[in-house]
Parts: structure tokens; sequence; C-alpha cells
């Protein structure tokens, strides 16, 4: 049976950013993608933001890997010339009984090391942007957009150049624990065919399929999996070039961040995501659902014209918290926690995990490849 040093399960962009870091370790490496190409869920469906590190109770794994993703990932994508601009944020207060959350955002990030943020009036956030409506509002200059598959692309040829290997349409099936080794049942989704390839060491980055994977070893205590929630985010998009040139971000909302207005990196802006509960993958998205969107952008963009959002493409979120209860942080577990050595699982890994990649990779490779002297 072929052996390999170390299996990464999941080719989106956290995947490909721990498979970079462990394979320059000079680990054999090999990853195992389910999907005909990487990147094709969470890490596709997103809002592309690089996020500042606002939102994370202070000491959370978000609120630390955040900010320390973000400064890596703009370095990264400088030096690799991946599209990025560092846009900014406006996060506004659409009526006077908001502004207390404003203030509470700002003492809370500052206590994350986020202390760039700048309180603005209304007529100093209308001179930045004159189509919003706002009553208050905080600038974040370090939030940004990013070009999600030139980064997973560049990963991939990091990963590489170091000899790391890609394996596409390789579902695994399921697996086991041995004494020094994990073994796992690998199925070919184009041909069916099957084989069985070992590890000592089996990073779980499956992202939605995370959990189900680590419920698939036997020999693993189901007691350390965690009940996993998909939250659906649906976007919009608006005919034409809307007027704003910065992000623009309501106060937040319970499950996410509310109905925001981001922009690609040609200009073209989208709304969303909202909240959706949903019980099995559904990436459709039900255009009816934009009538909803209309009374939640009008609050900051009373000028938004009926008849101008169009259904654009849903993501979900793989939660680890439901209808009503407080966000999780990001779970990475490992040998401390679950006692197999070797594997290491990563749960929950939702917003901010396109900006925390490069740091998780960080994190990730002090557990299990760390530096010897």
């Amino acid at each position: 049976m072929e052996q390999i040093d170390c299996i990464v399960a999941g080719a989106g962009v956290v995947g490909l950013a721990i498979a970079r870091k462990i394979a320059a370790r000079g680990l054999d490496t090999l990853i195992l993608e389910a999907a005909d190409a990487i990147g094709t869920e969470t890490s596709s469906r997103n809002s592309e933001v690089i996020h500042a590190g606002i939102y994370y109770p202070q000491g959370s794994l978000k609120a630390r890997l955040c900010v320390a993703g973000r400064d890596m990932l703009y370095r990264y994508c400088s030096e690799r010339s991946i599209a990025h601009r560092r846009s900014g944020k406006l996060i506004v207060a659409t009526d006077e009984t908001q502004e207390p959350v404003l203030a509470a955002i700002r003492a809370s990030a500052a206590a994350c090391g986020v202390e760039d943020l700048r309180y603005l009036s209304a007529a100093e956030a209308q001179a930045l942007e004159p189509a919003l409506h706002c009553t208050a509002a905080l600038l974040s200059p370090s939030t940004g957009i990013v070009d999600s598959h030139g980064l997973m692309l560049a990963l991939l040829g990091d990963a590489e150049e170091n000899s790391a290997m890609l394996s596409l349409n390789t579902r695994i099936v399921s697996g086991r624990v041995e004494a020094d080794r994990i073994v796992l049942r690998t199925m070919d989704t184009a041909s069916g065919e099957e084989f069985e390839i070992a590890t000592s060491r089996l990073i779980n980055a499956a992202g939605l399929g995370a959990v189900a994977l680590a419920g698939s070893l036997e020999g693993f205590d189901g007691q350390f999996l965690p009940t996993l929630r998909y939250a659906k985010g649906n976007y919009f998009s608006v005919a034409g070039r809307a007027p704003f040139s910065h992000l623009v971000y309501p106060v937040p909302e319970p499950g996410g961040l509310g109905v925001h207005l981001t922009l690609d990196l040609s200009g073209t802006a989208r709304f969303g995501p909202d909240v959706e509960w949903i019980d099995a993958l559904d990436y459709r998205v039900d255009p009816a659902r934009g009538e909803r969107f209309y009374a939640a952008i009008r609050k900051y963009w009373p000028g938004l014209a009926d008849g101008s959002l169009q259904a654009a493409y849903s993501g979900i979120r793989p939660k680890l918290s439901g209808p009503g209860d407080a966000n999780s942080d990001f779970v990475i577990q490992h040998a401390a926690t679950h006692g197999i050595d070797g594997l290491l699982n990563l749960f929950g890994i939702e917003s901010p995990g396109l900006t925390s990649s490069l740091a998780i990779a960080e994190h990730v490779t002090r557990i299990l490849a760390p530096e010897t002297d």
C-alpha cells in the first residue's frame, strides 16, 4: 500500500494554503479533492472580501487568525501579482438607535488589534459615498477584495513547486486509524475504482464535508464530532454600475453580517448574503428572495431602482452554531483533543476563512510539522 507523509482532504483555499506550507517543509504531500476542480464550494461562493478582523470575540481563533491572515494575504497577493484591491469598507448605522452598535464594534475591534477604524459623521460618510444614506459610519481602511480563484491557483502552484500532488475526482469513502498511520479508502468518482492509501498525517480540510469525513474514520470517537449546520447565503447583483467605491455593510444581524454591498474587481456590485437555514446542499437561488433585499438595501442606498436586482449565486457556510445561537469559533482539532496522532480536523471554517487561510496554514503546520533546528 502506498504511504504518503501528509494527505490534505479538500482543495479549497484553506486546504491549498495548508498543502503549500506542509510541502515547503519537505513532506510528500497529496491533496485529495472529490470535485473535478479546486475550490468549487465555499471558497468560490462568497464575497471575496479580505476582512480586517472586526467582528470576532477577543482571543478567539477567528480574531487572531483573521488579523494575522489579513496582513499575510495582502503581502502574498502583492508578491504573486494576484488581483486584489484595498478598497475600504463603511459599516453604517441607518438610524440613530444603531449608533451605539458602531461604538461597540469599534471597541471590540481595537481589543483584537484592529486599531484603524475611524468614526465618520453622516456628512463625512456621504462625502466619500454621495449615494449613501446613514446617520454615522465606521471606515475600515484595511478591508479589501481579492480574486479568490487567482489566489487558489497561486497556492496550488506553490505547493506543486514543492512536489505536492493534486488528485481531483477523488472522494474519501472511509478510513481507519491504525497504530502509526491512517488508512483511507478512496474512490475515483469518474470510474468508480476504489483504492487505499496510507498516511502518517491527515489534515481534514473538507469544508462542508469535514464532519462527515471525520465520522467515517474507524477508530475516531464520535463524541468529538460537532453538529454541522448549513447556512445558505444568497447573492443578488445589480444591473449597471452601482455608485459606490467602498464596500458597505449594515450593522451585523443574527447569523451573518446583514445584506451588504460588495464590489468585484471590475466594479460590479453584489448584495448579500442573506441567511437561509437549510438541511441539504442546494445552491439554487430563488429569484423571489430578491424582493426581500430591496427594503434592506434601501436603508443605506435609497436610490436603488425597482427591478434592478437579479439572482447571482449562493454559498453555504459550514456553521457549528444554529439559529439564535452565538456564532461559533473555528475548531482546529488535533491529538490533544481526540487522541489520534497525525489527525487534524478543521471544523466550521466559514468567514473569515478566506482571509485567514495563510494564518490557518501556519497554525496547522506548527502542530503537525514544526520546524526543527
